[in-house]
């Protein structure tokens, strides 16, 4: 076992109420699987007798928090952040498809694992939900660096096998087709992968348009096959887009009612952006305990449009936040949570809505994990919190990591005051260190 002195903050009772133990007591032991889990959290005064033999690291004047979650970011878009364009479809044939056929050549793959995985880790990210290409080898390449770094990973060869340029399009293999080798790819890798170690696949469709009918038929038929295995597309995230499935899928509901038909819509299917739903796609996502990854760095980037909070609350289905790299404009989870109060301000115009900092905090933490199905209502977690049994993924956070932050958190009242400022005025330089379970 292993211990650490600090500020605590969790979520000890699963709901968006956090609690800041302000001399607390962290303990961690070794699972049977190797990795370290919470075996106590709580304060000091009332633990330190019990784990007294246990070594124990104090670290005054910082700030121990799970480790974020980030529910769908790309892989293969790191390099392409901040890239200028009209919209989400033209963004895509600009600059989104070009960057991804570079990950033909493994060599660059490899490099391009190794710079992304540490910069999650670098910005406090434990848990991370990705897309890599329709490349084999990038799967391969990102999930051995998240297998040797010791991150929690769920990731997939992206399926597209239309209505995308050739050179990026599932590649055929003699005399099988494209479709039916994205499929075999897509079950060889998930009998490599999935639950290796920390590592998980998704069924992983690029979104409807980019998919045939016997594409998303197989990717349904593959989820019924392995019903443990995440899934993970787009939907409803811009207009234009959902003309287009309207042109596509004419016989559908609704946009998402493409994923239900095809046998894509469960627990652990994750849909990024869900921003133009009804209360019809709302309930499909709730009866079907599917989760959505709001990525409001990316909406507002590309114009796409604003989550509503509101309705997702009032008809009750799960969510979380997510980075959304390179439509999002950064890895740092403190720009999302920003981003996500500006979306929720301009909601509260309308709608009456202000998310309080605690909630944000939620969000990116064990709200992702109950949206990933690893998360339970009442508080039992695998990550994204620090309960008994949970992975020990945290963070270590130094709230004067600047000058100004300094002066800002030393001045706060309560704990909302204190984890805004985080969200306000923090980046990368308030990780002052991350741990990883399974390291």
């Amino acid at each position: 076992m292993k211990a650490f002195r600090s500020r605590l903050l969790w979520f000890p009772h699963g709901a968006a109420q956090a609690c800041l133990e302000d001399d607390g007591l962290l303990v961690l032991e070794r699972h049977g699987c190797g990795h370290w889990v919470v075996r106590a959290v709580g304060a000091w005064q009332a633990l330190h007798g019990q784990f007294a033999d246990v070594p124990t690291e104090h670290l005054p004047g910082r700030i121990i928090a799970p480790g974020f979650v980030d529910l769908h970011i790309h892989f293969p878009q790191a390099n392409i952040i901040g890239s200028p364009a009209d919209g989400l479809l033209p963004w895509l044939e600009n600059y989104t498809f070009p960057e991804e056929s570079r990950y033909a050549d493994p060599a660059y793959s490899t490099r391009a694992a190794e710079a992304f995985v540490d910069e999650l880790v670098r910005n406090g990210v434990t848990t991370a939900v990705a897309f890599a290409t329709s490349h084999p080898h990038s799967v391969q390449a990102l999930n051995a660096r998240a297998f040797e770094r010791g991150l929690r990973l769920v990731s997939g060869l992206v399926l597209m096998d239309r209505n995308a340029p050739d050179y990026l399009l599932n590649p055929s293999s003699g005399a099988v087709g494209a479709t039916e080798q994205s499929l075999r790819d897509t079950e060889s890798l998930i009998q490599q992968w999935h639950g290796k170690g920390r590592i998980g696949y998704a069924i992983t469709p690029r979104f409807a348009p980019t998919s045939s009918e016997a594409q998303l038929r197989g990717a349904g038929e593959l989820a019924a096959q392995f019903p443990d295995v995440w899934i993970q597309s787009h939907v409803s995230e811009n207009r234009d887009e959902i003309a287009w499935v309207r042109e596509l899928f004419p016989k559908a509901h609704s946009y998402l009612g493409v994923y239900e038909h095809f046998g894509l819509m469960r627990r652990r299917a994750l849909y990024a952006h869900c921003i133009h739903f009804d209360d019809y796609d709302r309930a499909m996502m709730r009866d079907h305990h599917a989760g959505a990854a709001v990525s409001p760095t990316s909406n507002l980037f590309l114009g796409s449009g604003f989550f509503d909070f509101v309705g997702a609350d009032r008809v009750g289905f799960h969510y979380g936040l997510a980075s959304d790299v390179g439509g999002g404009t950064s890895f740092s989870p403190f720009h999302t949570m920003l981003a996500a109060y500006y979306v929720g301000r301009e909601g509260m115009t309308k709608q009456g809505l202000s998310l309080s900092p605690q909630h944000l905090w939620w969000q990116h933490t064990a709200g992702a994990g109950q949206a990933m199905g690893l998360c339970g209502d009442n508080g039992e977690a695998v990550v994204g919190n620090l309960v008994e049994g949970a992975d020990a993924d945290f963070v270590v956070l130094n709230p004067q990591a600047t000058p100004l932050l300094a002066r800002k958190t030393a001045g706060a009242q309560t704990l909302d005051e204190l984890l805004f400022s985080l969200i306000v005025l923090g980046d990368d330089r308030v990780i002052e260190r991350t741990h990883l379970a399974s390291v």
